[in-house]
């Protein structure tokens, strides 16, 4: 137990996240265990230096969770996600659960699920201009509103056409039930490997959602001619700008996003919760 380090994300928009941050460093501390506090309001402005962190505790709501998962991508260090707001598909745990989710984080009694993470390069004039992790979803869309873009799509090496939409979203099963939901796509569980391929109110029909192996690649390439500005958003809090002829091109990251889970709410019963699934009226 001594030695080990954990570092804090909390998002003080939510209530009293500075208050829980500190509880759980001073509760922390008395094992021995040194806590560091990352507090941002807002959207953060940049990633905290960290090394030889054991595990990463969220408090915030799902969108802390996706800021920490880009911060420690790579890195194999678990999140444990308290949700501090409203809804919390990814954010699992409530606010009250901190001490007894510590303790069995320390007897190695919690449920760990792998989630996939999308590696996102922006390629212009032959080179590699900006790379993007995401654990929801990269969506190419037009800079103002109701503005449809044209975008020739790619999947697995194959040519699907040019999809002429308000844009694309490409989402993880983690991510599947965030804009991808919204938007008609389909609901995941979020430890399957594969990927979703969602056009947003395409122009044309028969442009549906589409789920791809996750081994497989998706290009976008943004149409020369466009009338209007076409932008990058990962995980909805990271924005790029793209030009004419640049091209997108999503593949499954080398490491999964780890995430600590309740034993007593699975996926199942997370979607009869949050979204009020019954099956239907009772006869």
């Amino acid at each position: 137990m001594p030695g080990r380090k954990v570092l804090i994300f909390a998002n003080l928009m939510k209530d009293d996240a500075s208050g829980v941050a500190h509880e759980i460093e001073s509760h922390l501390a008395n094992l021995g265990i040194q806590a560091e506090i990352y507090a941002f309001a807002g959207a953060p402005i940049q990633n905290p230096f960290f090394k030889d962190i054991d595990l990463v505790i969220s408090l915030g709501g799902d969108g802390t969770v996706l800021f920490a998962a880009r911060a420690v991508a790579g890195q194999g260090v678990p999140i444990l996600p308290f949700n501090l707001g409203r809804l919390g598909f990814i954010a699992g745990f409530g606010r009250n659960d901190w001490v007894v989710a510590l303790d069995c984080w320390l007897a190695g009694r919690l449920g760990l699920t792998a989630r996939t993470m999308l590696q996102i390069h922006v390629h212009r004039e032959g080179r590699v201009l900006a790379s993007f992790k995401a654990l929801n979803d990269g969506v190419i869309s037009a800079q103002g509103i109701a503005k449809v873009i044209c975008l020739d799509i790619e999947a697995g090496g194959s040519p699907m056409g040019s999809y002429r939409s308000d844009g694309v979203i490409v989402a993880t099963p983690t991510g599947s039930t965030a804009y991808n939901l919204a938007a008609g796509g389909p609901v995941m569980h979020p430890e399957m490997d594969a990927m979703i391929l969602n056009p947003i109110c395409p122009f044309t029909l028969s442009n549906r959602p589409l789920v791809v192996p996750g081994s497989e690649k998706i290009e976008i390439l943004v149409e020369e001619g466009k009338r209007t500005g076409v932008m990058l958003t990962v995980d909805g809090q990271e924005t790029f700008i793209l030009q004419a002829g640049d091209k997108i091109s999503f593949t499954h990251a080398e490491r999964r996003a780890l995430i600590y889970t309740p034993e007593r709410l699975g996926f199942y019963e997370v979607l009869r919760e949050k979204l009020n699934w019954s099956g239907g009226p009772n006869a």
